[in-house]
């Protein structure tokens, strides 16, 4: 019976948007592996990354809890950690669940969940740390960093390797992993229980900033373009926006970089081929659950912002493709996920829907693969930051037709942003106050919302 259990790879590139995968003809990306995943698999068009951030993405897919209930709201660092911000050692998490039923579980890549021994305010704040083994919950193969931006000069931490035990590869971190994957699919060092299933998790850290930092190889393919020539969503703006009252500036300083970023996407996929291609050889493939996600998008412009933590849907809305041929049909799927229903929903595709822990805040709908009637969500919710990490936070939701958000300042102003995405799909129009029913309704919804969830906003 134990030899029937499928495997997982979960992998997760850090600022994907949805507009990058190659087969939906948006990015002028090459993407060839993903979109034969998607191809043989379900695509998840609507997918979101509710709090669209590093660390809190990882707390709800690793927990399948919101952020309010995790208390990751924030990215974490050292001047965060005394406020709780940091994923606690006693969450039951993804990868305990697996591990307590049979599963091998491993980790490479960005962690991004620990928190740096605390610093004051106005001490320079600490973002990387290690992850002693207590912490790492049930993973025992461990090649991983808690965050830092060195795409071609990484380094990490290994399974049975101490703080001061770095590995320092010259390599770009990508490529670097997915050698270390094809390793661990062999097993030639017993780096997996070769009598149990593996449970493997890949954070890829390209496409995330600094941009400029991607093989030569795969900048060859925009040789001879500008970002003018790349960027064609018409909502781009080639200046910065100050009117929205949140949002990343830098347009102007780093959106030339856009050929850099679609260069780094082409990369991951060539890394992932390579992975799946190891899988095939290994007589793997067929019994494999792969996942493909991302932890929030990039704006790269739209809107005349960079990067995340906003509504938008160049930021929130995410890659999500499952990939099962074995059990699963391919589709496209237009439920309205959020990111703590991962955890349960592939926990019910892995046959273990009675493991899921009563804590999860997310839903199984494991149904939607095989064409089950579900009770499909109405609403996701947009989650960002809370006050003591930042100037200011925002909620919001987004339904099939709507994306509405409100962002409060600390001296308790609020400013209101509603986008009739069915109409105006590139939310070039904030519609907020034209009609004063539409807007007291989403006003009702959204209160009505956080109050399910306990949040005090």
């Amino acid at each position: 019976m134990e030899k029937t259990k499928p495997n997982l790879l979960f992998i997760f590139a850090d600022q994907y948007r949805q507009a990058s995968l190659g087969f939906l003809k948006e990015d002028p990306v090459h993407t060839p592996n993903l979109d034969q995943l998607a191809k043989e698999g379900v695509f998840f068009s609507e997918a979101v990354a509710n709090n669209p951030l590093c660390s809190p993405y990882r707390a709800m897919l690793m927990t399948g809890r919101y952020p309010i209930s995790t208390g990751v709201v924030e990215n974490c660092n050292s001047q965060r950690t005394a406020l709780g911000n940091f994923l606690k050692k006693d969450e039951i998490c993804f990868s305990d669940v697996l591990v307590e039923n049979g599963y091998s579980a491993g980790y490479v890549g960005k962690w991004h969940l620990d928190g740096p021994e605390p610093t004051p305010p106005d001490v320079k704040r600490v973002w990387d740390t290690w992850c002693p083994p207590d912490r790492r919950h049930g993973f025992s193969f461990w090649y991983a960093y808690g965050t830092h931006n060195r795409h071609n000069s990484p380094y990490y931490w290994t399974t049975n390797g101490g703080e001061n035990d770095k590995v320092y590869p010259k390599q770009w971190s990508a490529e670097h992993e997915a050698d270390v994957i094809v390793d661990y699919l062999k097993n030639e060092e017993n780096q997996r229980k070769a009598e149990e299933p593996f449970a493997l998790f890949w954070s890829i850290n390209p496409p995330h900033t600094p941009f400029k930092q991607v093989p030569e190889r795969y900048r060859k393919r925009y040789e001879g373009m500008t970002h003018k020539d790349v960027l064609n969503r018409p909502n781009v703006q080639f200046n910065d926006n100050y009117d929205l009252k949140r949002g990343d500036h830098g347009v102007e300083k780093r959106l030339d970089q856009a050929t850099d970023y679609f260069a780094s996407v082409n990369g991951v996929d060539d890394q992932i081929g390579r992975v799946i291609a190891k899988l095939k050889e290994a007589g793997l493939y067929e019994n494999t659950i792969i996942v493909f996600s991302a932890d929030h998008g990039e704006m790269l412009g739209s809107q005349g912002l960079m990067h995340k933590n906003v509504w938008f849907n160049e930021a929130y809305k995410i890659p999500l493709i499952v990939h099962y041929p074995k059990k699963v049909k391919p589709k496209k799927d237009d439920i309205l996920l959020s990111v703590p229903d991962y955890m349960p929903t592939i926990l019910g595709l892995m046959g273990l829907e009675d493991k899921i822990p009563n804590a999860v805040d997310g839903k199984n709908f494991v149904d939607v693969f095989f064409d089950k009637p579900v009770n499909r969500p109405e609403k996701q919710l947009y989650f960002g930051g809370k006050s003591f990490a930042s100037n200011g936070d925002a909620r919001g939701f987004r339904t099939k037709d709507y994306t509405y958000a409100v962002v409060k300042h600390e001296n308790g102003e609020k400013f209101h942003y509603l986008y009739h995405d069915a109409e105006d799909p590139y939310q070039m129009k904030n519609i907020w106050g034209e009609n004063p029913t539409l807007d007291n309704k989403m006003k009702t919804e959204l209160a009505e919302l956080l109050t399910s969830m306990n949040d005090s906003w």
